[in-house]
């Protein structure tokens, strides 16, 4: 046995292999298949853990011997059942040298037995002990630390003990560790447990530890936070991340939903409602296919009104129409046509007056109203003038509203930073939506 085991000890580098022999679990939320861990790097010269106890080196002889033994047999393409039929003893073998192993030497090859043996084995539990052995032998390269805890985290995630996969998937991801799904188990195990907002937080310390590094954010991580926070009615977070998404992803259908999930959870009233049909517009997210934006175009018509701003009311049906989102024979567009086309001459004559005694008003309600009607015309200049002479004189209005349309006015003359500096100022029910402008005025402003 002494022979053994000081074979053993002088064999340390065949000790760096794979780890498992196959694939490690598939990830139930997902579906996504999770690689094998990699070969370990022989340890460094006069490591921190010391060397192997006389205790473990008493038993670690056989052990070795039936790793050695089972990776011979793999190489030779020995069927994989026949090779755990050879094993019978492995788990017994296994837990002793668990129990000797006490310097960190002792346990990073305890751990690399139980892995490997337990990966023959089809041994979950063996496998997992193995990685938690590895990771307290404190022998570990400190870059290498995340990838282990998201192994120990998958482990548990694998066998639905979810309370004990959170530990090791947040010190992975706190590590940014490189494996997408490690965020992703988090999430969905903190949801298993009742836990969304706890979910939702834990997807976007990963996000931020990802940015922070520079790194690339899977789509995945938007899509599980949104589908958490939607289900879970958490509309501040479902806000946030379809905002972070369209951010990164500015596709049509992303600005579609990042709208619809701004109103849903954000109590829009008919003026806030005009605003997101404005941002839908300026966006393109009413370019989607007529199924998807219908309900939003006959809603962008509504919070216009053919009475109150005819011309953008006709601007907006007949963008419907020719996309076919909308459909001539329904009344309702017919009859808001009619009463729209009607009155856009008295409408655009009046404004000429409208300005003049706005300007002669001792406070910015009136001019607030005028330069709603120039927003609506396509004379953003003319409608930021005024806007910033309704907030200068100040009055019973709405301030929130008036910085949001100085800023989409602001937009509308490519004059990117004041945009986003007016949509800064917005607060309250219209926070969301100002953000949501603001994203765009960014995105706008580059080449």
């Amino acid at each position: 046995m002494r022979g053994n085991a000081m074979k053993f000890v002088a064999a340390r580098a065949a000790l760096a292999v794979a780890l498992s022999t196959g694939p490690m679990a598939v990830m139930a939320a997902g579906g996504v298949l999770l690689g094998a861990a990699p070969a370990i790097a022989k340890e460094k010269e006069a490591p921190k853990g010391g060397t192997y106890s006389k205790e473990f080196i008493a038993v670690a002889g056989p052990v070795q011997k039936l790793v050695q033994d089972a990776q011979a047999a793999k190489a030779k393409g020995t069927p994989d059942a026949q090779i755990k039929a050879t094993l019978g003893g492995a788990a017994e073998a296994v837990a002793k040298a668990e129990a000797a192993a006490k310097t960190g030497q002792d346990k990073l090859a305890a751990g690399q037995f139980a892995v490997q043996l337990g990966g023959f084995l089809e041994d979950t539990a063996m496998r997992s002990r193995g990685v938690k052995n590895m990771i307290d032998s404190g022998l570990l390269e400190a870059d290498k630390i995340p990838t282990f805890n998201f192994y120990l985290g998958n482990f548990a995630y694998a066998s639905k003990d979810y309370q004990g996969a959170i530990e090791p998937l947040t010190k992975a991801i706190q590590g940014n560790v490189s494996e997408d799904a490690a965020a992703e188990m988090l999430a969905d195990s903190y949801t298993q447990l009742g836990k969304p907002a706890e979910g939702i937080a834990a997807l976007k310390m990963a996000y931020d530890a990802r940015k922070a590094a520079n790194g690339t954010v899977p789509d995945n991580w938007y899509t599980r936070a949104k589908i958490i926070a939607y289900k879970a009615k958490l509309g501040p977070q479902a806000i946030e991340w379809s905002t972070l998404e369209v951010a990164a992803q500015p596709t049509s259908l992303n600005w579609l939903g990042a709208g619809q999930l701004a109103r849903e959870f954000g109590g829009f009233g008919k003026e806030e409602s005009l605003d997101l049909g404005r941002l839908f517009l300026r966006s393109g997210a009413l370019d989607n296919d007529k199924q998807f934006v219908a309900r939003e175009f006959i809603e962008y018509v509504q919070a216009a009104d053919p009475r109150r701003l005819p011309g953008e009311t006709v601007k907006v049906i007949e963008l419907g129409l020719s996309k076919k989102a909308l459909d001539v024979s329904d009344v309702f567009v017919s009859d808001s046509l009619s009463q729209a086309k009607g009155r856009i001459a008295a409408d655009k004559a009046s404004l000429v007056g409208l300005e003049k005694d706005a300007r002669a008003a001792a406070d910015g309600k009136l001019a607030v109203a005028t330069a709603d009607a120039y927003l609506s015309y396509d004379n953003p200049a003319k409608a930021e003038e005024l806007y910033q002479l309704a907030l200068t004189k100040g009055g019973a209005f709405d301030m929130d509203r008036a910085e949001t349309r100085l800023g989409i006015a602001q937009l509308d003359q490519d004059k990117f930073d004041a945009a986003k500096a007016s949509f800064a100022k917005v607060g309250g029910v219209r926070a969301p939506l100002a953000r949501l402008f603001s994203v765009l005025a960014d995105q706008k402003s580059k080449p």
